[in-house]
């Protein structure tokens, strides 16, 4: 059993999810549905709609709600999606512009709220009050990650708690609620549901955390974003809090430069500014093993993660949850 396979056997679960997230980007207003073909048509796994369906079907749950709600999760990270490359000036997502590059910020923060208000409606009208409150607090958890992630922009003393709380709200908490929700439609008992919930927290944090390692792994034709962005956006991921803590006081001195200085866009020289800025990094990610070091950190949670499933019974979807958690420290994108 690999990753692909599981994605195979849930194609055609997926293409009705899609068919679902096709209604909620619906309006007469031409723009929305347009937008909503660009990020949608833009790929992806559907990783948060995999992860209901498969909770779902550990759950014993095989009717049409799971749909409606993998639709209503995979359009708040739409949402999610479009606000966040408004605040962090993207230019690019996968390869293709950003939304906000071709029809304009305005436009694009308020087709993301309209997401929002138009998924909380298609869940409403299940009238399953264990999932609304699911799905609400997912979103609260996400606004308060990316308010926390600006407040510790190019901050240097950022911790290691402090980095885990912002993916587990940012990623987390949207995979956390699939799994919840898939358990919530089965029926399960209380205990089942919240380890459910707790497996899909730990999942989503470490799909983040690998994420942040192929940002100085990877190169720009297979993340379709520049080598080492998050860098010179200020953001401090798990690797460099790891080698903020490993440098000696001259090279925290140097990291800190970098981490504060912004390349001028228009300088001749950026892009060398920046490849040479990256160069030095990558040096001491390699002279402190950090990138091994939050692999490390990453397959211990891959571990917990695992561990919750302990309460449910061996089973093809126990066992399809416990590949996608692997999964998430084996792509390549």
């Amino acid at each position: 059993m690999n990753a692909e396979s599981i994605f195979k056997h849930y194609e055609e679960d997926l293409r009705r999810v899609e068919a679902e997230i096709a209604r909620i980007f619906s309006s007469d207003i031409v723009v929305i549905p347009d937008i909503g073909r660009h990020l949608i048509g833009g790929g992806g796994k559907r990783l948060r709609p995999m992860y209901l369906l498969m909770s779902a079907a550990l759950s014993g749950y095989g009717g049409d709600s799971r749909y409606v709600f993998a639709g209503v999760i995979e359009s708040i990270h739409a949402a999610s999606l479009l606000h966040d490359d408004v605040v962090d000036g993207a230019g690019v997502r996968r390869g293709k512009p950003t939304s906000h590059s071709i029809w304009g910020t305005q436009i694009v923060i308020l087709v993301g709220d309209f997401l929002y208000a138009n998924s909380l409606r298609m869940a409403v009208s299940q009238q399953n009050l264990k999932t609304m409150e699911a799905i609400s607090y997912a979103v609260a958890k996400m606004s308060e990650g990316e308010i926390l992630q600006l407040q510790k922009i190019a901050d240097p003393e950022i911790t290691e708690e402090d980095y885990i709380r912002i993916v587990e709200s940012k990623t987390g908490a949207l995979i956390s609620a699939s799994c919840r929700i898939g358990a919530i439609l089965g029926g399960l008992p209380d205990d089942k549901i919240n380890a459910l919930a707790s497996y899909g927290l730990k999942s989503g944090t470490v799909f983040q955390i690998y994420d942040d390692i192929l940002d100085f792994k990877a190169d720009e034709e297979n993340l379709g974003k520049k080598l080492g962005r998050d860098l010179h956006e200020g953001k401090i991921t798990l690797p460099l809090i790891y080698l903020l803590q490993s440098a000696n006081a001259l090279e925290k001195e140097e990291l800190t430069a970098i981490i504060d200085s912004t390349p001028d866009e228009d300088m001749p020289d950026n892009d060398g500014q920046i490849e040479r800025d990256l160069k030095k990094v990558l040096a001491l990610f390699k002279k402190y093993d950090v990138i091994e070091k939050t692999m490390d950190k990453a397959k211990e949670i891959v571990a917990e993660a695992k561990a919750e499933l302990s309460v449910f019974g061996d089973c093809r979807e126990k066992d399809d949850l416990i590949v996608m958690a692997e999964y998430a420290l084996s792509r390549n994108k």
